[in-house]
């Protein structure tokens, strides 16, 4: 029953063009240098000096993930690829985004929690491992969970709130997935005291940086699967190889501009 309208106002980074094929096209390719440079900060820098009992196996699944998303980034970088397959560009976008900023900062912050100096037993970090990602998940439930209901409530509608209202409920409504996050922060913070203590200072801003950014795309990723269930079923959330978007007229229709 989901029309048009009701996701009407998640046009907006389409509308703006921070989300257009040409711009994430951009993306794409510096993501690409970018990731590279990460990866290489995990490898030489961050990784070589961790414990974590898994550390192998994440550098290994996160190079060769890395490494698919980079070639996939730059061929749908081209004009003549992301104009045909639009919606497709998008959803590597996606897992793009979400590997470089989300899962490339939580692995140097887990590696620099991890510190060999530290001397954390496998179990400790294991466990340390498990709360940090379910409280991941939990961010991502409660944001899913919030958008779905906001729609089916007309929060998203064209015409149905002024913009100092929507600011405020805006507010309120995502405070049970920033509290969540906030905990895991918490508990990192306690982790971290309990067993680094005041260490290197460039340490402690990559832990707390990482995981914050983390915890960050983890709130992010449920409007960018939102806006790519819209962008297969409705028109007007596609470009069609044009710089604009098509208008939705008040019925609901799509015309265009």
């Amino acid at each position: 029953m989901l029309k048009e309208q009701d996701v009407f106002v998640l046009r907006t980074p389409l509308v703006s063009g921070l989300q257009s094929p040409m711009n994430l096209s951009g993306i794409l390719v510096l993501g690409a240098f970018l990731q590279a440079g990460l990866y290489a900060l995990e490898f030489y820098v961050i990784g070589y000096s961790s414990a974590h009992p898994l550390k192998n196996d994440i550098l290994k699944l996160h190079f060769w993930t890395s490494l698919i998303l980079i070639g996939l980034g730059i061929v749908f970088a081209l004009p003549i690829v992301y104009r045909k397959f639009e919606r497709l560009q998008y959803l590597i976008s996606i897992v793009f985004s979400q590997n470089l900023f989300g899962v490339s900062s939580y692995i140097l912050a887990l590696f620099a929690v991890t510190d060999i100096e530290a001397g954390l037993s496998d179990a400790s970090m294991m466990t340390f491992t498990k709360v940090t990602l379910f409280a991941g998940i939990f961010v991502f439930l409660l944001t899913f969970l919030r958008y779905i209901w906001k729609i089916r409530n007309g929060d998203y509608s064209r015409g149905s709130r002024s913009e100092q209202i929507r600011k405020k409920f805006e507010y309120k409504s995502s405070l049970p997935a920033a509290a969540v996050a906030g905990l895991g922060l918490f508990f990192i913070l306690q982790y971290v005291l309990r067993n680094l203590g005041l260490g290197d200072p460039n340490q402690l801003i990559i832990i707390f940086i990482g995981f914050a950014v983390f915890y960050t795309m983890c709130f992010v990723l449920p409007e960018q699967l939102i806006i790519l269930y819209c962008k297969l079923r409705f028109s007007s959330f596609n470009f069609k190889g044009q710089t604009y978007l098509d208008e939705v007229t008040h019925d609901g229709e799509t015309e265009k501009s």
